[in-house]
């Protein structure tokens, strides 16, 4: 499998490691948020080498090379199908990045390919030892993987990082343990919680909190949700705030409901600028005004008519305006969205 970008360069998505492009300079980890300190675990696989030469291998892993002096290594992410959580569960588990944003994220930060280790009963039952011998050596040939310091492996999670660079050595394989990435923020805009460990679910509970500015930090870049704009009731429309009706990945993990400023990118990328890139409001919610009974995500864009069907919108969320509240009509939730817009317009005028 394998995705493409807009602009042509790819990551190749691997469901297995069979069809895994080898050899490879692994980054380990469940990387789901792709956040501050998932990008130092990544750092270390990039490019900064893309060759190795048989003599710098240790013997032992002589049968499992190709005989060329020099060849070419994958810059590779692994992680797993499904998320450990929903394996063990049994229940649904939602992502902050779900798979084509994950990829969309990887290909940003230079990285060739993801494998997708399917995690089901005989891959939780491995040993540590097995997981490296197996996976790691035997069908990845990994010249060089990083973990973060608290990365755990093998069966029960009993394999450390620690454990993993030990065993690896026994290969020749050198590990790097990046250490955690701490949150430094200031007191003032987060009631003293600093120095915390960055963490996906630190970021969880911070966006259903309402914090997108922490969120977006503890990311490194905005949050996001991406999805086609299909056919709604056309409410907006009649008190004149047209609004896109975005159709969300169903495991893509949803902020707070509320009512938010965001910047929308009319293509896959956000790396466009000019016409694809608009500034709006966005409402997450059951719209209780109508009496809606299903959670929905809305947009409205700022200075902008057209038409939004089938096209696919970036949602970069700036900041929380305020939560979903029920009014008595529609000319006072009118009155409200004007309101939202003008302080959406302030917020961004004052970033700007």
């Amino acid at each position: 499998m394998q995705n493409l970008s807009q602009n042509g360069c790819s990551v190749w998505v691997a469901s297995s490691t069979k069809s895994a492009l080898r050899p490879t300079a692994v980054a380990l980890g469940k990387f789901d948020g792709l956040h501050l300190g998932h990008q130092r675990v990544i750092q270390p696989v990039l490019k900064s080498s893309t060759t190795v030469s048989q003599q710098e291998r240790s013997p032992n892993l002589s049968p499992v090379f190709p005989e060329s002096t020099t060849e070419y290594i994958y810059s590779t992410v692994v992680t797993f199908n499904p998320h450990p959580k929903e394996f063990f569960s049994g229940q649904p588990h939602s992502l902050l990045t779900p798979l084509d944003e994950k990829v969309q994220q990887l290909l940003n930060l230079g990285i060739e390919q993801l494998v997708l280790l399917p995690f089901d009963k005989e891959l939780s039952a491995l040993t540590p030892e097995e997981f490296v011998e197996k996976i790691l050596v035997q069908q990845l040939q990994a010249v060089r993987i990083s973990v973060g310091q608290d990365f755990r492996f093998g069966r029960k999670r009993k394999g450390t990082a620690e454990d993993l660079q030990a065993l690896a050595a026994k290969y020749g394989i050198p590990v790097t343990i990046v250490p955690l990435e701490v949150n430094l923020g200031t007191s003032a805009d987060e009631n003293g919680a600093v120095n915390e460990p960055i963490s996906t679910t630190l970021i969880r509970e911070t966006l259903a909190q309402g914090n997108i500015q922490k969120a977006n930090r503890l990311l490194g870049r905005p949050y996001t949700l991406t999805g086609i704009v299909t056919k709604g009731q056309h409410l907006g429309r009649t008190i004149g705030f047209p609004t896109a009706n975005l159709e969300l990945p169903l495991d893509k993990f949803l902020p707070c409901q509320g009512v938010y400023a965001v910047r929308v990118f009319t293509s896959a990328t956000t790396r466009g600028t000019g016409k694809d890139n608009y500034l709006g409001v966005m409402n997450i919610g059951n719209r209780p005004t109508v009496n809606g009974t299903e959670i929905s995500t809305e947009v409205h864009l700022l200075d902008w008519s057209g038409d939004l069907y089938d096209k696919n919108l970036v949602v970069q969320l700036e900041k929380f305006l305020r939560p979903e509240q029920k009014f008595s009509d529609l000319e006072a939730l009118k009155q409200q969205i004007q309101q939202d817009c003008t302080v959406a317009r302030n917020f961004f005028g004052t970033e700007c």
